[in-house]
């Protein structure tokens, strides 16, 4: 179990446009001038951005794996362990994060290419 730095940046090479600021401490995520994120390195943790609803429910669920960073607006950040996550559930979440920051066009685009949001008809 647990994600490390070294994986956490690679599963950011499957999301479109992902620049990197880095600021001293920590490294920005950004899409489109926007940002969605933060790595930590030397505490092995990521700062996600999140609806104020999920950062409750995650930090509810799991105080373990996921700490309230701050809420700002409608977004509530949420701090997440890399060593207490799997890799899949770590990319959902960053993928979320990053959906709620992009352009409308380049998130409507990803989801098609990954099959998120999209009704499954029987043949």
């Amino acid at each position: 179990m647990g994600v490390t730095v070294d994986d956490f940046l690679k599963l950011l090479d499957e999301l479109p446009d992902v620049r990197m600021n880095h600021g001293g401490e920590w490294v920005g995520l950004k899409v489109h001038g926007k940002g969605f994120g933060y790595l930590w390195e030397a505490t092995e943790t990521v700062g996600l951005k999140a609806t104020i609803a999920e950062q409750l429910a995650l930090v509810h669920e799991r105080p373990e794996v996921f700490e309230v960073q701050f809420t700002a607006g409608r977004f509530g950040w949420v701090v997440v362990h890399l060593d207490r996550i799997e890799r899949d559930e770590l990319f959902e979440l960053v993928a979320e994060a990053w959906c709620l920051t992009a352009p409308k066009e380049l998130v409507a685009d990803f989801e098609a290419a990954h099959g998120i949001g999209q009704e499954v008809h029987p043949g």
